[in-house]
């Protein structure tokens, strides 16, 4: 049984390497996914995932599908769902060999975009003496579009609270967008870059805060920024107010 907690941020990421076991060797195995974004369009509701085993022997694997949301414009948060159908939930791969999981939606998108990941976990081997295994997990989303035609539309303004700033983006469309390489520019010149880590994607109906990272004076409530990014439509460049915290 999966329990029903929720997954943050640091549990997302792309590929996250666990320690498992402690010791002086190391032994790893390769886990490889196609594709690495699924996009379903409207009337689609069955689709798959292959899972292919790099590694020159066996390997297990365990494919769990969550709910993923944005609330409140908190970190993402993942809950676990029986509103995607994952089959095969658990398989075991020869080395060089390929598993394809069939993805099923229970109920198509309704209004706007739905959105999950598929958690793909490769299972530890059993214990051996003098060996580290470490273990892959790969995080897959999954976005799948209503009937009518979706596109995010982002607003952007920046918050100053307690001596720290952010980049806010408030998506009020139907549909994620997807916003990187993130610049602003003061209106001395000074150019302040969110941090790096901080996943790209904000959900339709979300709002996703990015913290600055300030070179010198942080922005004032009051200031105009000079706005950079790439989105899913093109390239941003426009000015954005900074205000305080609500």
């Amino acid at each position: 049984m999966i329990s029903q907690r929720r997954v943050g941020v640091p549990e997302l990421l792309a590929a996250i390497l666990v320690i498992l076991f402690t010791s002086l060797a190391a032994g790893a195995q390769s886990l490889a996914v196609l594709p690495v974004n699924i996009f379903m369009p409207p009337g689609q509701m069955a689709t798959t995932l292959t899972v292919t085993n790099q590694s020159n022997s066996e390997t297990a694997i365990q494919i769990r599908g969550y709910a993923w949301n944005q609330p409140d414009g908190a970190d993402d948060q993942l809950t676990p769902s029986d509103a995607i159908v994952v089959s095969p939930p658990i398989a075991t791969i020869a080395p060089g060999a390929t598993q394809v999981v069939r993805l099923i939606l229970r109920q198509p998108a309704q209004g706007r975009e739905v959105t999950y990941r598929i958690l793909v976990d490769q299972l530890p081997p059993p214990a051996q003496p003098g060996m580290v295994h470490v273990v892959l997990r790969l995080s897959i989303p999954v976005f799948v579009q209503p009937a009518s035609r979706a596109v995010g539309h982002v607003h952007y303004h920046v918050e100053v609270n307690n001596g720290q700033s952010y980049l806010v983006a408030a998506n009020d469309g139907l549909s994620h967008d997807v916003i990187r390489d993130i610049v602003l520019t003061t209106s001395d010149g000074r150019k302040l870059k969110t941090e790096s880590r901080a996943l790209p994607y904000v959900l339709a109906g979300a709002t996703r805060r990015w913290q600055i990272v300030a070179q010198g004076p942080p922005p004032l409530p009051g200031d105009t920024l000079r706005l950079t990014a790439r989105a899913v439509a093109g390239a941003i460049e426009e000015q954005v107010r900074v205000v305080p915290s609500p």
